[in-house]
């Protein structure tokens, strides 16, 4: 409406796509892990052709909301974000620079001057739990038009100031899911500022992935051609230590 990781247990074959089992420990075991990303590959075209590039995920009404919506992953960022967050991110700004034509650092205030979506959906979590909650802000897309897409630009990549052993949380999406309609940079949450433990201030909501996509405490967005030579190269935190698909479709 405009105007306005956790690991799993879940599976889904779609016309020969997977959805990645969330367990860590079986995840880790060389056999499945090849056979977890051998069928990655099938999951994105196969769910994107049944579905279609721009179906929407289900929205729902204000009485579905969850009363608790628990806190997934890291839960605070680095000392950069804790003296931002001790300031109510007066001072910050998001960055969003890589094949770009207008580089930007948009404040929090900018990001809320944009025009909004305001979306209730459903998250689910690859430790197998689910919580319907509001989410505002402006959509991707939006900032990526004012910043302006190099002509060899594929991939958006969210730089986030949380880590996990002591590695940089990351995530990426291509430009499909960068450009839908649900894809939002959240700044509130359930009507209120985005608190501080769901990834304030914004967090990406990609609302056709599983939770491990939704990167928390977004602080750069950086646009690129490739995912090669970025940490892992796979794309995702989880994606390079764990096996996760890239795609994490729903």
């Amino acid at each position: 409406m405009i105007s306005r990781p956790t690991l799993s247990r879940r599976g889904l074959i779609a016309g020969g796509g997977l959805l990645l089992s969330g367990c860590d420990r079986i995840v880790r075991q060389p056999t499945v892990a090849g056979w977890v990303e051998g069928a990655a590959g099938l999951h994105q075209p196969a769910q994107r052709l049944l579905l279609g590039r721009d179906a929407l995920a289900r929205e729902f009404r204000e009485a579905d909301m969850s009363p608790t919506f628990r806190s997934n992953g890291n839960t605070e960022g680095d000392a950069a974000w804790a003296a931002h967050a001790a300031e109510g991110f007066a001072r910050w700004s998001l960055r969003v620079d890589g094949l770009v034509k207008r580089p930007l650092d948009l404040p929090l205030t900018a990001l809320k001057a944009m025009t909004q979506r305001r979306q209730i959906t459903r998250h689910d979590c690859v430790e197998g739990w689910s919580a319907i909650g509001q989410w505002q802000g402006p959509q991707l897309g939006q900032v990526l038009a004012m910043a302006g897409l190099m002509p060899t630009a594929q991939f958006v990549v969210f730089h986030c100031a949380d880590k996990t052993d002591e590695a940089p949380y990351y995530e990426s999406i291509d430009l499909v899911d960068a450009f839908h309609p649900q894809t939002i940079l959240a700044w509130a949450m359930n009507g209120r500022e985005l608190p501080l433990e769901h990834g304030a201030p914004v967090r990406l909501r990609v609302e056709r992935q599983l939770g491990y996509k939704q990167a928390k405490y977004v602080m750069r967005v950086e646009v690129r051609d490739t995912l090669a030579g970025l940490y892992g190269g796979k794309g995702g935190y989880w994606e390079d230590v764990a096996g996760y698909q890239w795609y994490g479709g729903i």
